[in-house]
């Protein structure tokens, strides 16, 4: 069975945009920062979206700026198989991508249960809240930058039932960010 995990960056009073959508200026992401999603990207884990992150995502990891700035970081998503949720893109344009349009928790539960790789959901808020709310998530990995926004967009917006989790490891970097992984309990 595969294992479904997802990933975000937050500030420390929960946001994982800021007021204005898609502002994520407030994140850290120095060299420590770096050589981590370098050793993330090696999980090839299938990466999962929905259309928002993925048109944030599709428009920065193919530009000429971002292979630049984080070259092996800009190859891997680049070359990843990408899975993106949405009922009205109809095509994506960014390599190796393909679109679910509809029923997506049971499209997921359907994907856990198929052989293959592993998947992990990068950002995506609307999609972690249905996926957490459902109790697909086998690992929560959620990176929190020393930063306080006031307001923005909550990473669990619309959960209305109480997730029990299970911390299962830290990592400090030296910017201030830290790493927090959870299992459900």
């Amino acid at each position: 069975m595969r294992r479904l995990s997802m990933f975000n960056f937050v500030t420390l009073d929960g946001y994982f945009e800021g007021p204005a959508r898609g502002d994520i200026s407030w994140h850290v992401h120095g060299a420590e920062e770096n050589e981590y999603s370098i050793e993330s990207m090696k999980s090839g884990s299938i990466l999962l979206f929905g259309r928002k992150t993925y048109e944030l995502m599709a428009g920065y990891w193919p530009s000429a700026q971002a292979i630049q700035n984080y070259p092996v970081v800009a190859d891997g998503m680049n070359n990843a198989e990408k899975i993106v949720f949405s009922k009205t893109l109809k095509k994506a344009e960014w390599n190796n991508t393909r679109v679910v349009t509809g029923g997506i928790v049971e499209e997921m539960r359907r994907m856990k249960q198929a052989p293959g790789k592993d998947l992990t959901v990068l950002g995506s808020g609307s999609i972690v809240t249905q996926f957490a709310a459902s109790g697909l998530f086998d690992e929560y990995q959620i990176m929190v930058d020393p930063v306080i926004l006031g307001s923005g967009t909550s990473i669990f917006k619309n959960i209305s039932n109480k997730l029990r989790l299970k911390l299962i490891s830290t990592r400090a970097f030296h910017s201030g960010v830290v790493l927090l992984c959870y299992r459900p309990m």
